[in-house]
């Protein structure tokens, strides 16, 4: 199997980055980290790459949003990466960039889309009084957190949870969903044509759920 070049956006920490750098280790995940875009130049997760493969600019840093995504996607097609990992990164990515990455960039959002897109989810699914809760890998659209539902990882919402205790238990989860999707990807058994996420060459429907010894089944 050949091997995957994987660019990952992020903003933060970088734990989901660091599960797929350590999937890559234990010789999980065939694939390369060719590189890490931040919009922080002092996000933790540049710091899990070699510094030849960290790319972090604030925004500000230019004239406008156009501009800083044209710098953004100029570097990300650079590194000439087969996909692209949206893990933790907290900017909306605009139209034209989409479109110029389509059918390659990936998201890991914290909670069961199309529930709850955007900010604050832990604390969101616990006032709308939900039964449960987890996380979702999906194909990024220009629209916030609207792209199609490629796999997904469930937790139960207990009693006496709160936003903290929730998103820990969602965390849990969301390494071995995002590796177990990538997984996929890597080997071709899932992808995208035309909008719709295909499953060993079958459109598929519905996502692809985690279980619990962490594997993608329908």
């Amino acid at each position: 199997m050949s091997i995957r070049r994987i660019a990952v956006l992020a903003s933060g920490r970088g734990s989901n980055l660091q599960a797929i750098v350590d999937a890559i280790a234990a010789g999980r995940l065939p694939a390369e980290i060719v590189g890490v875009f931040s919009d922080r130049p002092d996000a933790t997760a540049l710091e899990r790459v070699a510094t030849d493969r960290r790319w972090g600019h604030a925004p500000k840093e230019f004239s406008n949003r156009a501009a800083y995504e044209q710098a953004l996607g100029d570097a990300l097609a650079a590194s000439t990466p087969d996909w692209i990992v949206c893990a933790g990164y907290m900017r909306i990515l605009g139209a034209d960039f989409v479109q110029r990455f389509n059918g390659r960039l990936v998201n890991i959002h914290p909670s069961l889309l199309p529930l709850h897109k955007g900010l604050h989810t832990h604390a969101r699914a616990l006032e709308a009084g939900d039964s449960e809760h987890g996380a979702s890998v999906h194909l990024v659209v220009p629209e916030l957190d609207a792209g199609a539902v490629l796999a997904q990882a469930r937790v139960p919402v207990l009693a006496g949870d709160d936003a903290q205790t929730l998103a820990e238990r969602v965390l849990a989860v969301e390494h071995p969903l995002l590796i177990a999707t990538l997984e996929l990807l890597c080997a071709g058994r899932l992808a995208e044509r035309e909008g719709q996420p295909m499953f060993d060459g079958h459109p598929l429907f519905s996502p692809l759920a985690l279980d619990s010894a962490g594997n993608l089944n329908r």
